[in-house]
């Protein structure tokens, strides 16, 4: 169990690993967080006593901002504000996604610029710790004035509308968020003055979702610095190229990065050692370049972290509260295009990542190429090996070129024109995510390519990260003697990757890997 102590202030990328790996997690807030969330709650209750027309606490909105709301209809007008955007469409959100979107609003709120009560606070990290998790559809934000319609199906589930997820025997189980309020012993929340605004009109949905992928690349940056050694040492290539002057020359951090990766993974390789000698003068660039592209995609990755280093502890809905002036102000917080831009070069260097990845396996299974057996099959002809292995990859590495069309240059007035440019900040997490998941498949049928080539020269040891990935993958994939159902085979690499146990098995050896 980890605990989790929110301020609005501290709460970092890793904080949230734990949610990607499944684990259990509860929340609770700093004094100060409580205190500052008392203090611009009292300036929202002084003007509702005090009837002043301040937008978002005592009017309508958007469009509706000049319509001025008596108190007694106030409840009533954060209900109807919730209710009537709950227009998401599409497959729900994860659940890890959803619950990262949880402690993200939770986390602004306790900045105390959002002006809601501190009951409210306390019962959503409440349903938080209790494992209330509602059912979000991922589609309908176009990020401004928040991720309005997707929030407002987490909120909504609070007050029992909707459907919601809730822990059970270990499981998840769907059903009415009213219904899995029951299950957990709590009842729907109101909301109340600024209340419901407060929590729909925020960025919290791309930054969940970003904050997941960009968890998840990580991970697969290392696993696939230590694919590309194992394919270095089943195409008999050379670790010249990797050589830490290139780096300095270079000077760029991710290229040093991943040269070290290479390197430590390629140490007493008996392959590369026993072909030292031979005729080839250089390698294809797949293999040559792999500092250059590999490290590309990782300083895409320290600059998307940076960001998001920032945005985890932002306060982004509107109007904002200073309690030190008494004022509220109207801004442009909820706007995600400080977000949506770096999700799609994050969507461009994982794409980039699959294209080079699709490139080694051709050099693999080509036996023109590799001067192996074709498709890596023992008894070509007869078997067809791996041959359509390379063409999935080539499939998903081009369905990634589509994908990469940034979504951040996209914009479409909303809200009778009010809301006159909008970031598309969850199509850009989104795509991201659809070409991670791409990524990590390609990946995956490379180190099943590359361990099944590295059957042909086996009585050579490979180096030490190269060898530890070769005998990790064969604990769940099978050499491949003749053509048998592949499918399993690739999945099971897949997960292997994705759950980190590659990265983990490589480590164990070679020390820690650079993302």
């Amino acid at each position: 169990m980890k605990n989790l102590t929110l301020d609005g202030r501290a709460l970092r990328l890793s904080d949230l690993a734990v949610l990607r790996e499944g684990g259990a997690l509860t929340l609770a807030l700093t004094e100060g967080a409580r205190s500052a969330v008392l203090r611009a709650r009292e300036l929202v209750d002084q003007h509702v006593r005090q009837g002043n027309i301040v937008y978002g606490l005592t009017t309508g909105f958007g469009k509706l901002k000049s319509i001025a709301i008596p108190a007694s209809d106030l409840v009533e007008l954060q209900r109807n504000l919730i209710l009537s955007h709950c227009c998401g469409v599409g497959a729900p959100l994860s659940i890890p996604e959803v619950r990262a979107a949880q402690i993200l609003r939770l986390n602004g709120l306790a900045r105390g610029h959002s002006g809601v009560r501190l009951e409210l606070v306390e019962t959503l990290i409440r349903l938080f710790n209790k494992r209330f998790v509602p059912l979000v559809p991922e589609q309908g934000s176009v990020g401004a004035s928040g991720d309005l319609a997707p929030l407002a199906h987490m909120a909504a589930a609070a007050m029992g509308h909707g459907e919601a997820f809730v822990e059970h025997g270990g499981a998840w189980r769907r059903m009415s968020a009213l219904d899995a309020l029951a299950a957990i012993g709590e009842a729907p929340v109101e909301y109340r003055a600024k209340e419901g605004l407060a929590v729909i009109n925020g960025t919290e949905i791309m930054k969940a979702i970003g904050s997941l992928v960009l968890l998840r690349a990580q991970n697969l940056s290392k696993a696939a610095d230590a694919i590309a050694s194992l394919s270095i040492e089943a195409l008999l290539g050379s670790a010249k190229p990797f050589d830490e002057r290139f780096a300095l020359l270079k000077g760029h951090a991710g290229h040093a990065r991943c040269a070290a990766n290479v390197r430590a993974c390629l140490a007493n390789s008996q392959v590369l050692e026993h072909h030292a000698a031979c005729d080839r003068v250089q390698d294809p660039y797949s293999l040559r370049c792999v500092p250059q592209v590999h490290g590309a995609c990782k300083t895409a990755l320290e600059h998307v972290e940076g960001v998001f280093a920032h945005e985890l502890n932002s306060v982004t809905d509107n109007p904002v509260l200073f309690p030190d002036t008494g004022e509220v102000v109207s801004a442009g917080q909820f706007h995600g295009q400080p977000i949506s831009i770096p999700l799609d070069y994050l969507a461009a260097a994982l794409a980039t990542l699959a294209n080079i990845s699709e490139r080694r396996i051709e050099q693999l299974v080509n036996p023109d190429l590799s001067h192996l057996p074709a498709f890596l099959t023992p008894k070509p002809g007869l078997n067809s090996g791996l041959m359509i292995a390379q063409v999935a990859a080539a499939s998903l590495a081009s369905e990634n070129k589509s994908l990469a069309h940034p979504a951040s240059v996209d914009s479409v007035p909303t809200s009778a024109n009010q809301e006159d440019h909008v970031s598309m900040g969850v199509t850009a997490a989104r795509k991201a995510r659809a070409i991670l998941d791409n990524t990590e498949q390609v990946l995956a049928i490379e180190w099943v390519c590359a361990a099944q080539a590295r059957e042909f020269n086996a009585q050579l040891r490979a180096g030490d990260g190269a060898q530890a990935a070769h005998e990790l993958l064969r604990t769940r994939v099978a050499k491949l003697d003749s053509d048998r159902y592949l499918h399993p085979d690739l999945q099971a690499a897949r997960e292997l990757i994705a759950s980190g146990a590659l990265v983990a098995a490589v480590e164990g050896v070679v020390g820690p890997l650079g993302s």
